[in-house]
């Protein structure tokens, strides 16, 4: 195998299901008022330039909008995704018991709450939908606009009394929180860092954009069948898990090849390269510290100590947070529920910190 494939990437250990993301996911239908819909856009110019007739985004909501006598909804809460996965990801028993169920934060007979599969992935329009390298090549402004239409053209809400956003979806929710800073009374990102991609974060993810370019089955994005080699690397390179989590798993060297093949057996399936380059590249316009000091409202950054993609040696979050006037940042301890990177799919573990932060928004909106 080349030098250029023997290099770990974060995004593409990300591209499959960790360990973290193996747990059971609960029928959505069971919570009160599901429904499941697609918004679409016409004519849709992207920050490239480029233009697409008709976008699609996927979208599932549960509970009832709640309006005051302006008619406007004040008890809506938008939940963001991860890299990988859809907005089911928010359906997980890790997450929705600990959020959903009666009496807890998110309480969904009381919450109207919007979880969007972003652009790109699940039931959203994504390049394997038939364009293949032809799609637009979107970035976060695109993603974070064509939600942004969806909430508040699409599900007219006018108003968010939270964001709740898990890697890919805790960078998207600082931008939200500067583009549309009366949007919302309060925001929570988890898993990430609210500066620009660079150093070793940077690295990582060009190199995996380069090992899918130069696979020789690639042509261009224009295949007939996906390139594979990256999927190789991928299965055994999870720099985004718990180590002790990954050895807990596979003892042995047998455990170990067993996972590995379970991963791979994922990848080969469900893989696409066109749509994961366009996922590790979509994020290169993301640099959100300079318009920090524009966000008017109350920010919670969670991260673990664990967290390999977003390490707390760095000081970055530390120098950034102290431009956000009303921000907490929170780094949760190694723990026996802790998953590094994908901690965030254990509402169990920052759930405490959740009820503090909301018993200090501002009063709902009558």
């Amino acid at each position: 195998m080349s030098v250029r494939a023997l290099i770990v990437t974060v995004l593409l250990a990300a591209a499959l299901p960790a360990l973290a993301q193996e747990t059971a996911t609960q029928p959505a239908t069971q919570w009160p008022g599901y429904q499941e819909s697609d918004y679409v856009v016409s004519n849709y110019k992207f920050t490239s330039g480029e233009n697409l007739p008709e976008v699609k985004l996927h979208y599932r909501t549960i509970g009832t909008a709640k309006r005051n006598a302006a008619g406007v909804v004040v008890n809506a809460v938008l939940l963001l995704q991860g890299n990988t996965g859809t907005g089911a990801n928010w359906f997980r028993s890790s997450l929705a018991d600990e959020l959903f169920k009666p009496g807890q934060p998110l309480d969904a007979a009381k919450n109207y709450i919007i979880m969007p599969d972003a652009l790109g992935r699940g039931g959203s329009s994504k390049p394997s939908d038939g364009l293949k390298a032809g799609f637009p090549h979107y970035r976060y402004h695109d993603m974070v606009d064509l939600t942004h239409l969806l909430v508040t053209d699409g599900l007219k809400v006018a108003h968010l009394r939270l964001i709740i956003g898990s890697s890919l979806g805790c960078m998207q929710q600082f931008l939200w929180a500067e583009w549309y800073p009366d949007l919302m009374d309060g925001t929570i990102g988890m898993s990430c860092q609210p500066v620009e991609i660079s150093g070793r974060n940077y690295m990582l993810r060009h190199a995996a954009a380069e090992l899918i370019r130069h696979d020789p089955a690639w042509h261009d994005g224009s295949y007939d069948k996906t390139p594979t080699q990256y999927m190789y690397v991928a299965a055994g390179n999870d720099l985004t898990e718990s180590p002790v989590r990954i050895q807990e798993a596979a003892p042995t060297m047998q455990a170990a090849n067993a996972l590995y093949d379970k991963r791979l057996a994922t990848l080969l399936k469900n893989g696409d390269a066109n749509n994961t380059l366009y996922e590790i590249e979509s994020i290169y316009d993301y640099s959100p510290e300079a318009d920090l000091p524009k966000i008017k409202a109350h920010v919670m950054l969670i991260n673990n100590v664990e967290d390999f993609a977003d390490p707390p040696t760095l000081g970055t979050v530390e120098r950034a947070f102290k431009k956000i006037a009303h921000g907490t940042y929170v780094l949760t301890p190694y723990g026996k529920d802790t998953h590094g990177h994908f901690t965030h799919y254990y509402g169990a573990v920052w759930k405490p910190y959740l009820v503090k932060f909301m018993s200090g928004l501002p009063p709902m909106a009558r």
